[in-house]
């Protein structure tokens, strides 16, 4: 039965006990704000053609605004933003940074050079780096370590939900103005149509930090307590002490996702640019197509992934997520590869379909494996570092080799699909030696943890 809510949480600047409905309520609104995340970044996969046509930009500085960009916020904002979820209302600091991305992106539609749309791009990085720290943190105290698998999954959901609105909000707007080749708005004056797409996904994230406010900050569970079992407040250097305990499990699961995260960045970014270009679709085309196959399997596979890994981690097994995670590599390895080899169009989105179901199965158990091992103090910093290692690899890598592929090995943009098969078979068989290498120091921190949870 739902606990109400005490009255302590009516006053909305204290931590609250929350009811399952509203636990679960905060859940949903977080992954509508991690969707619109994903439209902000994912929409300029749709404008690869005109951006650079003209910017005058080849694929591999294209890949470099799709990724490195947001790799640059979070080398330098990443961690201290995530020490700050530790210690800060987590509710606000994600209100916070949507209001600040929303804008970059509308503000992406006034870039005239490659530096300016870079940098304004650089702005658009503040999503992750404060949204996933806080809302990982957030939904560990929402829910029980049981229910955390599918909880994490439902917020990952926004991945493919705000990919394939993406998809289909550019295609829409790409063709309703394509033979419109300027458009005049308020401020900026008389534009090139396709940088309306900017302003349509950017402005209306300003409404979303206002609904985040709806939600309560929940009481921090989980907490590191002394001999005499009073919580203990954890200093930065403390919480590196935490880490370095644990550092093969946070190693091993991080990096084996930098190659989960890649392929998927890969994947988002170039596969609308993979049908235009090989199969000669329009952008209309190959938006509706992929906004089916990624909002659909992906968010299937994501519920699934989650369900599978709470079961196997209700029947004991302690290293559940890692196990959902190795069957994900091997699945994707197996369906995805021949998806970009395919002779024909239908052929390779009839693989896409269970590829992608597959290919995210892994992205709510794995933040979930770490947020289990690690008490509530440092569960913040432990996000962002292993969101900064994600982006810092995969975000970074996933755009970016199909491209350098493409420019320097194939030397002709029409070889895409050979260049992202090549990169999903490396990844998926560098995630699966990973996943498996993390089997045993991982159940060795698992049973730390859970011995000082019993003590305390």
């Amino acid at each position: 039965m739902n606990q109400p809510a005490t009255a302590s949480a009516a006053n909305d600047s204290q931590p609250a006990l929350v009811s399952q409905r509203h636990a679960w309520y905060a859940v949903v609104v977080l992954m509508l704000c991690y969707t619109l995340s994903f439209i902000d970044r994912q929409i300029l996969s749709q404008l690869v053609p005109f951006i650079k046509r003209d910017l005058g930009l080849s694929d591999t500085r294209i890949a470099l605004l799709q990724g490195l960009t947001f790799a640059i916020f979070y080398t330098f904002m990443g961690l201290p933003l995530g020490r700050m979820v530790d210690t800060l209302n987590r509710r606000n600091i994600i209100a916070s940074g949507i209001f600040v991305w929303s804008i970059f992106t509308a503000a992406c539609s006034a870039a005239r050079t490659f530096t300016t749309l870079f940098l304004a791009r650089i702005g658009v990085g503040v999503g992750e780096a404060a949204l996933n720290p806080a809302a990982f943190s957030t939904i560990a105290d929402y829910l029980p370590k049981e229910r955390l698998g599918i909880g994490l999954s439902v917020f990952y959901m926004g991945v493919y939900l705000g990919s394939g609105l993406s998809f289909l909000i550019g295609g829409l707007v790409l063709d309703s103005v394509a033979h419109i080749p300027s458009v005049t708005v308020p401020i900026l004056g008389t534009i090139a149509s396709w940088r309306l797409t900017f302003l349509v996904v950017g402005i209306p994230g300003l409404l979303f930090s206002l609904l985040v406010l709806t939600i309560r900050e929940p009481v921090r569970r989980g907490l590191a307590r002394n001999r005499e079992g009073q919580v203990t407040r954890i200093s930065t250097a403390q919480a590196i002490v935490e880490m370095r305990q644990r550092w093969k499990s946070l190693a091993g699961i991080s990096i084996a996702m930098v190659f989960q995260s890649g392929c998927n960045y890969g994947l988002l970014f170039w596969t609308p640019s993979f049908f235009q270009r090989v199969y000669h679709w329009t952008p209309g085309q190959s938006g509706r197509a992929l906004a089916l196959i990624v909002a659909l399997f992906g968010c299937a596979g994501q519920v699934f992934g989650g369900w599978l890994c709470d079961r196997w981690q209700k029947s004991g097994l302690r290293e559940a997520a890692l196990k959902v995670s190795m069957l994900s590599c091997i699945a994707t390895l197996v369906l995805m590869v021949p998806a970009f080899l395919a002779p024909t169009p239908w052929l390779s989105v009839a693989l896409m379909g269970p590829a992608f179901f597959a290919l995210s199965w892994s992205m709510g158990p794995a933040p979930a494996a770490l947020q289990v091992i690690f008490p509530n103090q440092v569960r913040g910093l432990v996000s962002a570092l292993y969101i900064f290692i994600l982006n810092i690899g995969g975000l970074t890598l996933g755009p970016l080799l199909p491209g350098v592929f493409n420019d320097y090995l194939f030397h002709d943009e029409h070889m895409l699909g050979a260049s992202m098969a090549l990169w999903i078979g490396m990844a998926s068989v560098s995630m699966l030696v990973l996943f498996r290498a993390t089997y045993q120091p991982y159940r060795v921190d698992y049973d730390r943890m859970q011995a000082a949870s019993a003590q305390a």
